[in-house]
């Protein structure tokens, strides 16, 4: 069994210890003793150095602590160091988390389902859909608890009463406690004070399977975050040669000015390709039984503007139009008159089917596709030969 230094003090940094058992490599190390944390209960392991090698990964394997290192560790006794920025930004994260699903369960009755204390960013899983404002007004309590610089202590108990959420575990229980506040089991490392926590800061509301995930930064990750939003705020505003408080409405106002000129834009490429089909239909000539067909090889690439075409085209008595497009899937589309006596979604189907495609449609309109080995020309020819058999 290895002794858990970080159990009883998450500040210390350095502390020696003797090699009690190493694999044939001589990169999988157990201690007598470690300040390093296992991957354990949502919060990542622990890295730094054994004797000067790089400790890449900490797992707990049955009552020991498994060092991985990233080269041979000599046997003895060796000096550690943890990496103290990457435990002390996971202690803020942990105890934040701590401090937010507490502040939730009692504001709200939301209970914390699932916790990930990530590299970049936090998350918690509620099994509440809160609303923003809410979720809002509890952030700012949890930022309050935050400057009242609370202690959070750590201690083993027998029968510990007053958790906020039942431990299945038996025997005795380490649990870590923010004054006049919250109770929990739990065997991370956390911060001594509430203060030191830092600002709370949540970042992403997703709803999914009837929880929702609060993702959070706390600390100096929060301070890095609400730097980096700020300054890509101003490079906005400065676009717009606004103020800052200005910009997210002119950016409304951007919006909505965008969007109309785009279906503005959309109307009159659908009008232009109706014009294009009906000039189509001039130019074709009717056959024997009257029937203007055309396989028009300039057709919009785009589904919707084809459609339009097609549309103008056959807005002329007695008419069938066919498009066909290159691509991973071939594919073609068939439109007639009403008075062509022709079932445009039939014919295609059928005329798809011998190539191994598959379409459909109405009488008027109808599309498909084929596998690839086939070529645009080899659609139109198929659709062809079914209208004129």
């Amino acid at each position: 069994m290895t002794e858990r230094l970080y159990y009883h003090d998450s500040y210390l940094k350095e502390f020696s210890a003797s090699i009690i058992e190493s694999d044939a490599s001589g990169c999988r190390v157990c201690l007598d003793r470690t300040a390093f944390y296992p991957t354990s209960g949502g919060q990542p392991h622990d890295t730094g150095t054994i004797a000067g090698v790089p400790v890449v990964d900490v797992s707990e394997e049955g009552g020991r602590i498994v060092h991985v290192t990233g080269a041979p560790v000599p046997a003895g006794i060796a000096e550690c160091r943890l990496d103290w920025p990457r435990r002390f930004d996971y202690m803020q994260q942990h105890s934040g988390q701590h401090l937010l699903s507490a502040v939730l369960a009692g504001m709200y009755g939301a209970q914390t389902a699932a916790i990930h204390l990530g590299g970049e960013s936090s998350a918690i899983d509620i099994g509440a859909d809160l609303a923003e404002d809410r979720i809002a007004a509890a952030a700012l309590r949890a930022n309050e608890i935050v400057f009242e610089n609370r202690r959070v202590s750590v201690s083993v108990e027998s029968e510990p009463a007053g958790l906020r959420k039942p431990s299945g575990r038996e025997g005795p229980l380490r649990i870590v406690t923010i004054d006049d506040l919250d109770r929990s089991a739990c065997g991370g490392t956390h911060v001594r004070a509430t203060g030191e926590i830092g600002p709370i800061l949540i970042r992403r509301l997703d709803r999914a399977h009837g929880n929702l995930r609060i993702e959070f930064l706390c600390g100096l990750r929060a301070v890095a975050r609400a730097r980096a939003d700020f300054a890509a705020l101003s490079d906005i505003a400065k676009t717009f040669s606004a103020a800052v408080d200005d910009t997210p409405e002119l950016v409304a106002s951007q919006a909505r000015q965008l969007g109309s000129a785009v279906k503005a834009a959309a109307r009159a490429e659908g009008e232009l390709a109706r014009i294009r089909g009906r000039e189509l239909y001039q130019a074709a000539a009717p056959d024997q039984a009257g029937l203007r067909c055309v396989v028009d090889s300039g057709a919009p690439q785009e589904p919707e503007l084809a459609r339009s075409t097609a549309q103008g085209f056959t807005a002329g008595p007695m008419s069938c139009y066919i498009a066909a497009f290159a691509g991973e899937r071939p594919a073609v589309l068939l439109a007639a008159s009403k008075d062509a006596g022709i079932h445009a979604g039939n014919i295609l189907k059928e005329a798809l089917a011998k190539l191994g495609g598959r379409g459909g449609g109405s009488a008027q309109m109808a599309q498909g596709s084929v596998p690839a080995g086939h070529s645009p020309d080899d659609l139109a020819a198929a659709l062809l030969r079914a209208l004129r058999p």
